[in-house]
């Protein structure tokens, strides 16, 4: 604490309590030494009556007293306001009566005659010991303005929009906000913003201030899944050096959101249905496990009914996640949110940049509103975040807009980079070498890496989309780039 900061607090308060005057005096002196207020009594009557009208930090009192003794002082300071803090002073010590006066909750016990350092130090102690309370305190309410802002932020009032569409899915929001346990499953293309939606459950929830745990199972390697959802303990496999929690564990109390749950390994989901049947986690190598309370909300782009058609997915899985579901839907077929998204995103954009948020003319807006917006709100986002990087702060021009084509599902759209002006490319997804503007060595590996890495580079690093241009699915591509960046 600095020295500002101890000056703007208000001083501890001392309440001296004791009948003989020359020793009531003596202890006021050394307590105001520390910086301390104090108020004297003669009795523990009148200082009682004066708690009735205020408050002291600290009372100091002696035990033996004529009508109201110190131990009865205690035993009411406590009942009346149990934060302040009793230090016993007496001149006939025993200690049955010592530890008696501990247990009604006295901070400090000791004897006639009062030693000044002593006295002096237990002040200060004691003043120590209540402002690391007060911090605690305070520290607690800023974990809870947190949670509050982070509600505001991530809850429903993020939503941007007035559909029927949106309206919807705000009102799954609120009625599954409700149902504290209840598993959620939200389908809909990449971008178009599920982890919105699940981070609004969360933080609009009576879990809002528990952990918040997102992961992208597409992105988690197979041999490491157990391990990232369950934990391990230490020396379970080469390179587990030390015990470690997993994902649920993190998560308890909390919402452990599942993204892309459709490329979750088959050996993983039988072991993820069994934790969601009886909400025990046990870690790798270990053989006890640990009761948690978590939400599970699963999101996917990938249609989970074909795959258990194809048995990629498993039916009981399915339906123990999908307990309740919410769909969002594609940019592209709630057009007029695009305005109103646009203005969005270059006012938060601009206001992050540090700049004066331009105006979006009616000709832009148009222009936007054309594109079919593959990427979805992801596309959107990125595209005027690009828009006002060109315009220098400026108005925003339709020269300043940059789309990317990828194929949207059932169209035959290519993935190219097209100006507004420009139509889509029509044919297959397929590309020729030339096109992706490198010659391929020789080498097959060294081929595969330039393949990669133009895909990733056509499609402005959308895993997605290049998986879709390179004809494999995201988990395989995922671990390509792996290999290919630790080339």
């Amino acid at each position: 604490m600095t020295d500002t900061e101890h000056s703007e607090r208000a001083p501890v308060q001392v309440a001296v309590v004791d009948d003989d005057y020359r020793i009531r005096d003596t202890i006021n002196r050394y307590v105001r030494r520390t910086g301390c207020e104090t108020q004297l009594f003669a009795d523990g009557e009148d200082c009682l009556n004066a708690l009735g009208s205020r408050t002291f930090d600290i009372v100091v009192t002696d035990l033996q007293m004529p009508g109201i003794g110190g131990l009865e002082v205690l035993k009411n300071v406590k009942e009346k306001s149990p934060s302040t803090d009793v230090i016993i002073v007496t001149g006939n010590a025993d200690k049955a009566t010592a530890i008696q006066a501990l247990k009604l909750g006295a901070f400090d016990f000791f004897e006639k005659p009062v030693e000044p350092t002593e006295l002096m130090e237990t002040i200060k102690r004691t003043v120590r010991f209540r402002t690391a309370v007060q911090e605690r305190d305070r520290f607690a309410e800023q974990v809870s303005f947190l949670s509050q802002r982070e509600a505001k932020q991530w809850g429903i009032e993020s939503f941007v929009g007035r559909s029927a569409a949106i309206k919807k899915i705000l009102r799954d929001v609120q009625l599954v906000q409700r149902a504290t346990s209840t598993s959620v499953l939200i389908v809909g293309e990449s971008g178009t913003g599920k982890e919105l939606v699940a981070r609004a459950i969360h933080y609009g929830g009576p879990r809002a201030s528990a952990p918040f745990i997102p992961v992208n199972c597409a992105a988690v390697p197979s041999e490491l899944a157990e391990s990232i959802l369950f934990g391990h303990t230490k020396g379970s496999f080469t390179g587990a050096t030390a015990s470690k929690r997993g994902c649920f564990e993190v998560a308890d109390g909390g919402t452990l959101f599942l993204d892309e749950i459709g490329d979750m390994p088959a050996a993983m989901q039988t072991k993820l249905l069994r934790v969601l049947e009886d909400g025990v986690v046990t870690p790798v190598g270990g053989s006890k496990g640990t009761q948690v309370d978590v939400r599970v909300v699963a999101a996917t782009n990938a249609n989970l009914q074909e795959r258990i058609g194809n048995g990629a997915f498993r039916a009981d899985l399915y339906y123990r996640l999908a307990a309740y579901t919410i769909t969002v839907p594609p940019l592209r077929d709630r057009k007029e949110e695009i305005p109103l998204l646009a203005e969005h995103f270059a006012k938060t954009l601009s206001s992050e940049m540090g700049i004066t948020a331009p105006s979006l003319s009616g000709e832009v807006l148009e222009v936007l509103k054309t594109h079919s917006f593959p990427g979805n709100v992801r596309e959107l986002r990125n595209v005027i975040e690009r828009a006002l990087i060109e315009s220098c702060g400026r108005e925003v021009k339709t020269s300043h807009l940059h789309f990317l084509q990828a194929a949207v599902p059932g169209s035959g759209d290519g993935a190219t980079s097209v100006s507004p002006a420009s139509p889509p490319r029509e044919g297959s997804t397929a590309r020729t070498v030339e096109e992706l503007g490198e010659e391929l060595p020789l080498n097959l590996k060294e081929a595969e890496a330039v393949l990669i890495r133009r895909a990733m580079a056509a499609t402005g690093e959308n895993v997605s989309a290049a998986a879709r241009l390179l004809g494999i699915n995201r988990t395989k591509l995922y671990r390509k780039l792996a290999t290919v960046q630790n080339a």
